[in-house]
């Protein structure tokens, strides 16, 4: 591994888009970068560790406290040297703990340990994402400074059209990369 690729930290909350995080995790080692991937419990329902490991090359963070993969906490090594973190799916629940300074998992704790951009990709139901908790906490995170690609109209899982839809890992690729370029 090259020294000079710029790391990134793939966090990954539990919802259906999660499935849409692994191609992404696939473009972002295609595209030359480093990846560092995280996964909520809730992520764990719908995606695996061994996923992620085979696409990024490398081990995955599941929990705060993995001495054997990460000596000082897997919030403090992931963030070092971290160029930028993506969010996707960016849950409700993820945003409202972002939103709030929680750090009570290894991503919200990692978001906080974090001085590098965040982009959050939002993915859930259209009355969720419609929700004036959910706008709140969206206001709050872009006034902290977070970045938002999506989300998009279209079918959602619930078997419904609406807002709430995950955008496609190309187009997420290509809001990391507009961050890089700025």
């Amino acid at each position: 591994m090259s020294d000079t690729r710029r790391a990134i930290v793939l966090a990954v909350g539990g919802g259906i888009a999660a499935y849409k995080s692994a191609f992404l995790c696939s473009r972002l080692v295609q595209s030359g970068y480093e990846v560092r991937v995280a996964l909520t419990k809730s992520a764990l329902n719908f995606v695996g560790v061994s996923t992620f490991s085979a696409l990024s090359g490398q081990s995955v963070a599941t929990e705060v406290f993995q001495p054997e993969q990460h000596p000082l906490g897997a919030h403090i090594e992931l963030a070092k040297g971290c160029d930028l973190m993506i969010v996707a799916p960016a849950t409700a629940n993820l945003m409202s703990r972002f939103a709030l300074g929680q750090a009570d998992d290894l991503v919200s704790t990692l978001y906080l340990q974090l001085t590098s951009p965040v982009l959050l990709a939002p993915a859930m139901s259209d009355s969720m994402w419609n929700k004036p908790a959910v706008q709140r906490n969206v206001a709050c995170l872009r006034e902290d400074g977070c970045h938002f690609v999506g989300p998009s109209s279209g079918w959602l899982s619930c078997r419904a059209s609406g807002d709430g839809r995950m955008s496609e890992p190309n187009e997420i690729l290509e809001a990391a990369e507009a961050l890089f370029n700025r």
